[in-house]
């Protein structure tokens, strides 16, 4: 199957858009199908491309401004130019809003079907950034997704966020996490002497620094007695988050090995932002060993089971994050117990399993197609 993906973001980004973009490209591709990537182009520098899975197009690109780590894509011939040179049969929408539409258009153009797979929650971030839009940014997304053969959303909460705003055909698909990669062995007695000397407790954030992901709610774990709050990330807040949460120990962005040696580490994983369609970190968290505690909305009302694998408190509230945390810190017994059923309900979840429902959704859609036509 020749497949085209279209997506917003693209390794060397680190978000879940590039991530999952990726590993779904590795997948085609370690199934014998042929898949081409279309992104945005990163800033000048090196050949970024070299360990792709396969071709990568990239289409000229700007730094979002205010924060520069985002590239939004311009307005390019080459998108359609690439999906009908690679003689593609299914188009790909990975978080389509900017290029995304532009793969759309050519789906639509070529007659070609289309998947369109839903991952950010871009009203949301309407609200956090702009304090309205909102209702502009779901137009956006519901005349995107609308022509789409199928949408394919993360969690039960986007399934059903997606349905209230007008956007048909809406199926779930939930993300992989690496089993083998973010596991509880790695947990490292050096490192976590290095990050907590007094033999504090380690309480890990992991994620992008930015004003829709809350941060700055841990301000209340950074006072608990004998607990050392650890962020792992980078962006637009990290100079008012080192302010905000005093004694935090900045790790700044960590990848691969290091990253997954880092969460088996930590003794409790908090999450704070409350737009999340899916947190792959708190999958990784749970992956790794770790007990979570994240907000009752979005993705972590599927992956966190409430009083087995972690705690969910109220989206917003300091204080219940902060109760929360310390509740676990208080029961070595009970973080053991939450960090084990997690690894257990993570571990049918990998990548290749969620891979393959992916081509169980592709084959759906070609045959209905084939259906029509005849």
């Amino acid at each position: 199957m020749r497949v085209v993906i279209v997506t917003e973001s693209f390794p060397p980004d680190i978000n879940g858009v590039a991530h999952c973009a990726l590993q779904t490209a590795r997948h085609l591709a370690a199934r014998g199908h042929d898949p081409l990537v279309i992104a945005p182009a990163t800033a000048p520098g090196p050949d970024v491309d070299t360990d792709a899975p396969c071709p990568v197009v990239r289409v000229p690109s700007l730094p979002l401004p205010g924060y520069p780590q985002v590239r939004v894509a311009l307005p390019s011939r080459r998108v359609a130019a690439a999906v009908a040179a690679h003689g593609a049969e299914l188009v790909h929408l990975a978080s389509p809003f900017v290029l995304g539409a532009r793969g759309m258009a050519a789906a639509a153009r070529l007659r070609i079907p289309a998947v369109a797979v839903y991952q950010t929650d871009l009203a949301g971030y309407a609200r956090t950034y702009m304090g309205a839009g909102e209702a502009t940014a779901w137009r956006r997304i519901r005349g995107v997704h609308a022509a789409a053969d199928r949408t394919l959303a993360p969690s039960t909460a986007a399934v059903r966020d997606l349905e209230a705003h007008g956007v048909p055909r809406v199926s779930l698909w939930p993300r992989g996490v690496d089993t083998a990669r973010f596991r509880p062995a790695l947990r490292d007695e050096a490192l976590r002497r290095e990050l907590a000397p007094g033999g504090e407790l380690i309480v890990g954030y992991v994620g992008r620094l930015a004003p829709e992901k809350q941060v700055d709610l841990l301000a209340g774990v950074c006072a608990l007695d004998g607990v050392r709050l650890v962020v792992v990330g980078d962006g637009p807040s990290a100079p008012g988050l080192r302010e905000a949460l005093p004694g935090a120990v900045f790790l700044g962005r960590r990848t691969g090995a290091e990253l997954a040696r880092i969460f088996a580490s930590l003794d409790v994983f908090a999450h704070t932002g409350p737009y999340e369609t899916f947190c792959q970190t708190v999958q990784e968290a749970m992956a790794s060993g770790v007990p979570v505690v994240a907000p009752a909305a979005g993705g972590p009302l599927d992956l966190v089971s409430h009083g087995r694998t972690g705690v969910l408190v109220a989206p917003g509230d300091a204080a219940a994050v902060r109760d929360a945390v310390w509740s676990l810190t208080e029961d070595p017994l009970r973080r053991l117990a939450y960090g084990a059923a997690g690894r257990r309900a993570v571990e049918g979840r990998t990548w290749e399993a969620v891979g393959d429902q992916l081509l169980g959704h592709y084959e759906e859609i070609l045959d209905a197609r084939t259906a029509v036509a005849a």
